[in-house]
């Protein structure tokens, strides 16, 4: 009975699950279909299929966009950004969890509090900024502004992670003549891969598909993410609708693929973060 009862609830749990799968992927899928329609089919009925595939929607998309250096662009932003907050943020959090004094301890609640402050409230004064320090229409300076907003969350994960770690080691090491920075980089930050893999992720996705802050910061078209390209095939009086969505399924193919591939890495890592951490 109690078999019978447990193989019932499972196929609620699967079948509640599998609604969900259909209701979270919807959007994803009824862009893909209609990707391949021509702009008349699509307005005439966006839940029919495409009499006949017009793979030229992605072509022409593709043209349009300047994909493969929207693509390159985006994939520069994204790699330095995560990894000055990576660097900044692994150092900080460690020497602010070694440090028992009343600043550190300030500090760190300073970093979780800023966490608190809304976006939006930062926008102008943000741009201001970047006016100031002469790095807009620069990717390397709105990867630094995507570190300042990163390593807050980067920080507080870091700090709690390294609690964990066993501070006798770091003094064997540094009885055996290393140095500060050599301890932490050839002992700690090996220690900190799951945690450190589950930041990488986390924040490369943000930035993959962060729109706002691009549009901010970047009005060279040269210099546009793949969001920001996507964004240009809107027009004021009408809007090539077969290819924004082309554009949009581009643009997240390479998470998807990136998804697909580590999977088990990203899952292992955001255990292992969360156990620890």
């Amino acid at each position: 009975m109690v078999g019978k009862n447990k193989t019932i609830g499972n196929i609620f749990v699967y079948a509640f699950l599998f609604i969900a799968a259909l209701f979270t992927l919807s959007p994803l899928v009824l862009a893909l279909i209609n990707s391949f329609k021509t702009n008349r089919e699509l307005l005439v009925n966006v839940m029919s299929l495409p009499d006949e595939l017009h793979f030229e929607n992605y072509q022409r998309t593709f043209e349009k966009m300047n994909y493969l250096r929207s693509f390159l662009n985006t994939a520069f932003l994204a790699v330095l950004s995560v990894a000055l907050i990576v660097l900044f943020s692994a150092l900080a959090g460690w020497r602010l969890c070694r440090t028992k004094t009343k600043l550190s301890r300030f500090l760190l609640k300073l970093f979780i509090f800023s966490m608190l402050i809304p976006f939006s409230s930062i926008m102008i004064p943000l741009y201001k900024v970047t006016l100031q320090l002469k790095i807009k229409n620069s990717l390397v300076g709105l990867a630094f502004v995507y570190a300042g907003l990163g390593v807050s969350m980067a920080i507080f994960l870091y700090n709690g992670f390294v609690k964990n770690i066993p501070k006798e080691i770091e003094e064997a090491a540094s009885i055996d003549g290393c140095s500060p920075l050599q301890t932490f980089f050839l002992v700690v930050f090996p220690m900190l891969k799951p945690i450190t893999a589950t930041i990488c992720i986390s924040n490369a996705l943000w930035i993959w598909n962060d729109f706002l802050l691009p549009l901010i910061v970047i009005s060279d078209n040269k210099k546009y993410t793949l969001l920001l390209s996507t964004n240009t095939l809107f027009g004021q009086y009408s809007s090539d609708w077969t290819a924004i969505l082309s554009a949009l399924i581009l643009a997240a193919l390479p998470v998807i693929i990136f998804y697909a591939f580590f999977q088990k890495k990203i899952l292992k890592g955001i255990v292992d973060g969360s156990l620890k951490g």
